[in-house]
């Protein structure tokens, strides 16, 4: 399970992207609102997708290497 800040950051990033699309596209387009909030909820989807992603490998990666440095720890012994 999150900590209660992991998943507070994850909302927070998720609707700082979609105030900042929302804002780009409203001064880019002359889109109505309900199609410009559809296009800003997709590049928040996309934009947290991509974080998570980043998180998971940065994850796996960190775990092998705290597994191969336990694995040379027991060689020592």
């Amino acid at each position: 399970t999150l900590p209660c800040t992991d998943v507070a950051y994850s909302g927070t990033l998720w609707a700082s992207a979609i105030g900042a699309s929302l804002a780009y596209t409203g001064t880019r387009s002359a889109y109505k609102t309900s199609l410009r909030l559809i296009h800003a909820r997709m590049h928040a989807q996309a934009l947290t997708l991509g974080v998570l992603s980043g998180a998971a490998i940065l994850h796996y990666y960190d775990q092998k290497h705290v597994i191969s440095q336990e694995a040379q720890k027991a060689k020592l012994l």
